[in-house]
């Protein structure tokens, strides 16, 4: 079945998936420490990942999260509500990369 897509759609779909690519870059920016570890760089990063509800985690589980989040609004057609959760992604996203570039990774 062949599923078409209005113009406006077709634009946030685009910004959905940039986005994504977008968060898998950064994800892969982050410490690959096991759950065990905790130094001095990787307690700010700590405190960043908070922001996601997350607990020490590494690289490979903050991708696991972000696609879980991905997953989980997939079925969302409410224009309004994809716009609002770009929004709120590309903040949290924004926050994670400063904390990342402040660590060096």
């Amino acid at each position: 079945m062949v599923h078409s897509l209005d113009l406006q759609a077709f634009i946030l779909r685009s910004r959905v998936l940039k986005f994504y690519r977008q968060a898998l870059r950064i994800s892969g920016r982050a410490p690959t420490h096991s759950r065990g570890e905790m130094n001095k760089d990787s307690f700010v990063i700590f405190i960043c990942l908070t922001l996601y509800k997350l607990e020490r985690v590494s690289s490979g589980e903050l991708r696991q999260e972000i696609r879980q989040e991905m997953e989980k609004n997939r079925e969302c057609n409410d224009k309004q509500r994809i716009r609002f959760l770009i929004s709120e992604g590309m903040e949290r996203l924004k926050a994670l990369d400063e904390m990342l570039d402040m660590q060096g990774h």
